[in-house]
């Protein structure tokens, strides 16, 4: 008689600890390189600080987008919880303070590495990009805060959500380009006083 016993599938392979080594070194190589240069750092000077050939990196991360992705996650995921809080809230606060709350989170968020901004405005449109997802949820979350907003009157009435993103970006390029971190907040309030009705 054949035996029937249903074969299991192979277990996933663990990332050879090599691997996983040269995979750290390159983000964080990234993160500094980033840090000091922007969204446009080199890809192959950041490989060769690692002490990793070029097709190591991008074995590991397809594009600049992917390794973008891969550094921002926790990030990512803490503005996703900060969306999900601020939906969630019982009672809500002001629809207004949410909405506030959330832009500046993801003003200080796109102001981690100059470029970044533009980097996550040009994936909103690219499915194929690696930050496409997050860049859907964090418009989903934008345009509820919006919509909230707007129901309570406490928006103006012809701010739309492109427009809330289009001041993100500008916030967010203003944190890069101003390093009294004051006087970005000074203008992040006007910014946001001029949302009012």
């Amino acid at each position: 008689m054949p035996d029937t016993t249903p074969e299991r599938p192979p277990r996933p392979r663990r990332p050879r600890a090599d691997a996983q080594r040269n995979r750290r070194r390159l983000l964080a190589e990234a993160d500094r390189a980033f840090q000091e240069n922007g969204t446009e750092a080199s890809l192959e000077k950041i490989a060769r600080s690692a002490g990793v050939a070029i097709g190591t990196l991008y074995a590991h991360f397809p594009n600049r987008r992917a390794l973008l992705s891969a550094l921002l996650r926790d990030r990512h995921d803490a503005l996703f919880a900060l969306g999900d809080a601020l939906l969630a809230a019982t009672p809500p606060p002001p629809p207004f303070d949410q909405l506030t709350r959330w832009m500046r989170a993801v003003a200080e968020h796109g102001a981690v590495y100059s470029g970044l901004a533009e980097e996550l405005l040009g994936s909103f449109d690219d499915k194929s990009s690696e930050l496409h997802a997050a860049c859907e949820r964090l418009s989903t979350a934008g345009k509820t805060l919006t919509t909230r907003a707007h129901a309570a009157r406490a928006l103006r009435p012809d701010t739309t959500p492109d427009d809330i993103f289009a001041l993100i970006g500008a916030a967010s390029w203003l944190r890069t380009r101003t390093p009294d971190d004051t006087r970005a907040e000074r203008l992040l309030t006007v910014l946001f006083q001029g949302l009012r009705p």
